[in-house]
């Protein structure tokens, strides 16, 4: 999934990375493959803390203009300006605004390619299983007993599982 996201990334990093004079472009490389990271690790981060509802929330309802309001995507705009100062010297403000223009607009492609049936580069259940770092995870169940939990079924979704973590 590293891949893809690199490759995502890639095809959105123009202004941001590839045509911006703060990152030198014997770095471009190396910062579109830091902002891949920083959306997979984030995404990590989150399933780790049993915060899979808003993962799955992210994926199922979008986002689109609200998407940097996310707290997801808030969190991983935060960890990507933090890694684009410290390992590429980019001034802390130049950062924030790189990753502010730049992840929204990756993660609202990715949600897009996760829920289209006809782009099969991405799919919710191989992104849930990698975060999870669960293989095993019986994504197409857990997925229908949220569906037919009643009123809260992303609080529920977040109640199973914690049961995997």
């Amino acid at each position: 999934m590293l891949d893809q996201l690199i490759q995502l990334v890639k095809q959105h990093a123009g202004d941001a990375i590839i045509n911006n004079p703060a990152i030198p472009n014997q770095h471009n490389d190396a910062a579109i493959s830091d902002i891949a990271n920083s959306i997979l690790s984030g995404l990590q981060s989150h399933a780790s803390s049993g915060n899979l509802q808003n993962i799955v929330s992210l994926f199922q309802n979008g986002g689109g203009n609200s998407l940097v309001n996310h707290p997801i995507v808030s969190s991983i705009i935060g960890n990507a300006t933090a890694s684009l100062s410290s390992k590429f010297g980019v001034n802390p403000s130049t950062a924030s605004s790189i990753a502010s223009s730049l992840l929204p607009t990756v993660i609202n492609k990715f949600v897009s390619k996760t829920n289209d049936p006809n782009d099969t580069s991405f799919d919710l259940s191989s992104v849930l299983q990698t975060v999870s770092g669960n293989s095993g995870l019986d994504v197409s169940s857990l997925l229908g007993q949220v569906t037919n939990s009643g009123s809260n079924p992303l609080g529920s979704l977040g109640n199973l599982a914690s049961k995997f973590f």
